[in-house]
This record gives structure tokens, C-alpha cells and sequence, in this order.
């Protein structure tokens, strides 16, 4: 790999970066989002870089969340407590897309403006953050950002419109039903006939959700109706995919820097222990019962061939700064593309900085690198 890429400053080489860290959030994976941000945070180079942590509280409040990193972790299996009211003073931003400002709000006291915002580093996942609306937000104010933007933000949340459009590209997806909560109340038995075209077991999934929250594997009728109970408990738009048989591969995408080609990394295989039946939500964060391979262990044209599929997952897709993409490599052989994430995890831990790491950029110089390039790029049209 290259050498770190050094992030330049906004004006004089002494002024520092003012990056807004944001995390938090409205979704479901409100405290996953705090995790990231607290590796994050303890990484950002003080001498390069000033740091404004913002947060948003599960009922959408935005404060300043300083001093608060040592607490945005995993502790003893438990996750971080959510943000509220008490979590720091309110935060709002300016409309004005010339200025860039982000304003505190004491109680009794006046609004303090704390100066221009030169790039926002957004930690969200899930809906309200990951799906296009927090960068919609971001574009009308005229503040530079890491990873996707509107369109690729919002289709890759959407697995039914994700799938779409990599089939429509020429990439391989798996069968899948798309589903919304009033086909199920309305016509029940329509829907049934559709899964069982699929073949049993199958996975009910939230449309626009991650981190495996509401997803179910179905292994006959009779477990479907609680399955999708449970999935349209976070998203009233489901889908149904049928199994697919194989390895679980992922791959970590970086966009280059001034339009250069993404680069993939080293694909790692991931291995659920007994107890689990898919990764799900205690598997990926809580009990430590999933195993990795990194490399995954896969011939020289499989290799090949796995980060050409990323590399093109994400140009299909529109994505910039970021992703991860999720295949599985059938036992019939074939790669499939499950999944392309525009915010993974990323603490030092998640797949998606131990694959770059293995690639060689080290957790810091990932962080670096993703807010160079985010200062390349303007807002807006590009």
C-alpha cells in the first residue's frame, strides 16, 4: 500500500481540520453507532484535527457530546447507554450554506456559535442517518462529508432497490421477495405462495435496517407470520430472501482520492459457531462466537475476481468514500452479492477496518484517508 496520505489543513498548515464527529442517532443501531464513534474519536489526531462530537439522542435531539468518548463502548456484553436531553448542550446547524456554523444552545444562556464545520465525519447507521436523510441535510448546508451521498445512500439502505439495480448492472443477487406490511394484512395468502416459491428456510429482513436487528430465519410456514411481525416491528417495508448455501465473504471498498478507481481490499471469510443459526446481532457484537478468516482463504482468480465484484458493486451503486460489500461464495460455486454497506461498523474490531488493516492502512490512516477524500469532493452536484 501506499504511504499515509497526509490530510491537509483548510488555509494555513497550523490550523487544525474542524471535523463534527456525528453519531447517534434515531435507528435501532443507535448504540452500535456510539460504539463506532468512540473508537473513532480516540484516534482522530489531536494535532491535525479540532473535534467537535455531536450526538443525537434516539428521539432525534442533536448536543454536544464532549467528554463523553470513554463511555461509547461495549462493557462486560453491555452496550453504552443511549444519548438524551443530559447527554450535552443542544446543537443546531446553520441553513445558511455559506457558513458552515454549528451553534450551542446553554440553557439561559445565549447561543454560542462555535465557528465553521470544515468537514462532518457522519457515524450513523440505519435510517434517519445512513439512508440519505442526515446527507440531504448536510448537501443544503454546504458542508463537506464522508462517504455516500443522497442517491447511493438511500438505494444501498434499501435492500429491495440495492438488489435492483446490481441486477440491472450485470451483477449476481439472490432470489428475493420485497414486501410491504399492508400486502401482509391485506392478502396473507398471496404472500405465503410467494415465500414458498423461494424454497424453505428463508430470511425475513427489515428492508432498511442493519445490523442484523429484526431479521428472522424461517425454516416453514408456520414461523412466517411471527417472522414478519418481527421484522415490520423496524420497518414497515420487508424483504424475504430465500438461503443461499455457500461462504459469507466480505470486502471493504475505499474510493480514490480525486476520482482515481475504488480500491478493494483482502476479502475476509466469516464463521458462526454452533448456537447461532445466521451472524446475527449477539453474534456480531455481544458473545464473540464468530470466527474470522483474513484472509479468506480463496484461490488467486477468486481473489481476483471478489474485488472486482466489490469495486463494481460500488461504482453500480454510485457509493463514494466507503462500503463494504457482503457476498456469498455458493457451494456450487459463483459469488452472489448479498449486501453493500455505505457505513459499516467501525471500531477497531468490525470487519471493515480489520480487512484494511490486513491490507495494510492501519485504523488511524483509515480515518485519515476517508476525510481526505471527503475534502476533495464538493458538496452539491458532482
Amino acid at each position: 500500500m501506499s504511504d499515509p496520505i497526509a490530510v491537509p489543513a483548510h488555509s494555513a498548515t497550523d490550523v487544525k481540520v474542524r471535523v463534527a464527529v456525528v453519531f447517534g442517532g434515531r435507528s435501532s443501531e443507535h448504540a452500535i453507532s456510539c460504539v463506532t464513534a468512540g473508537s473513532v474519536l480516540k484516534v482522530l489526531d489531536p494535532q491535525r484535527y479540532e473535534v467537535v462530537p455531536v450526538g443525537i439522542s434516539t428521539d432525534g435531539r442533536w448536543v454536544l457530546a464532549d467528554g463523553i468518548a470513554d463511555q461509547l463502548a461495549i462493557t462486560d456484553g453491555a452496550l453504552p447507554p443511549r444519548l438524551d436531553e443530559t447527554s450535552g448542550a443542544l446543537v443546531t446547524m446553520a441553513p445558511d450554506p455559506t457558513a458552515r456554523e454549528l451553534t450551542v444552545h446553554e440553557p439561559g444562556a445565549v447561543p454560542k456559535v462555535l465557528g465553521d464545520v470544515d468537514v462532518v465525519l457522519p457515524l450513523l447507521h440505519g435510517p434517519y442517518g445512513e439512508d440519505g436523510t442526515l446527507q440531504g441535510l448536510l448537501e443544503l448546508a454546504g458542508i463537506p462529508y464522508v462517504g455516500s451521498g443522497v442517491l447511493s445512500s438511500a438505494v444501498s439502505m434499501d435492500k429491495d432497490v440495492m438488489k435492483r439495480l446490481l441486477a440491472a448492472s450485470g451483477l449476481p443477487v439472490g432470489p428475493y421477495v420485497s414486501l410491504r406490511a399492508a400486502q401482509w394484512d391485506q392478502d396473507p395468502a398471496a404472500v405465503r405462495q410467494a415465500v414458498a416459491e423461494l424454497d424453505y428456510p428463508v430470511f425475513v429482513k427489515p428492508a432498511r435496517g442493519g445490523s442484523s436487528n429484526g431479521i428472522s430465519k424461517v425454516h416453514g410456514p408456520e414461523q412466517l407470520g411471527a417472522a414478519i411481525e418481527a421484522a415490520r416491528a423496524h420497518d414497515p417495508k420487508l424483504v424475504i430472501e430465500g438461503m443461499l448455501r455457500g461462504r459469507e465473504i466480505e470486502v471493504g471498498v475505499l474510493a480514490g482520492i480525486h476520482g482515481a478507481r475504488p480500491e478493494a481490499s483482502l476479502p475476509a471469510e466469516i464463521k458462526v459457531h454452533e448456537g447461532h443459526e445466521f451472524y446475527d446481532f449477539e453474534a456480531k457484537y455481544l458473545d464473540g462466537t464468530t470466527d474470522i478468516d483474513l484472509p479468506a482463504r480463496l484461490t488467486e482468480s477468486q481473489l481476483a475476481e471478489i474485488r472486482e465484484l466489490a469495486v463494481a458493486a460500488f461504482l453500480a451503486l454510485e457509493c463514494e468514500g466507503l462500503a463494504r460489500v457482503d457476498f456469498f461464495l455458493l457451494d456450487e460455486g459463483g459469488f452472489v452479492v448479498n449486501e453493500v454497506n455505505t457505513m459499516p461498523g467501525f471500531t477497531p474490531t468490525s470487519m471493515f477496518p480489520q480487512m484494511w488493516a490486513a491490507t495494510g492502512v492501519a485504523y488511524g490512516e483509515l480515518v485519515d484517508r476517508l476525510l481526505t477524500e471527503a475534502l476533495t469532493r464538493p458538496a452539491g452536484l458532482r
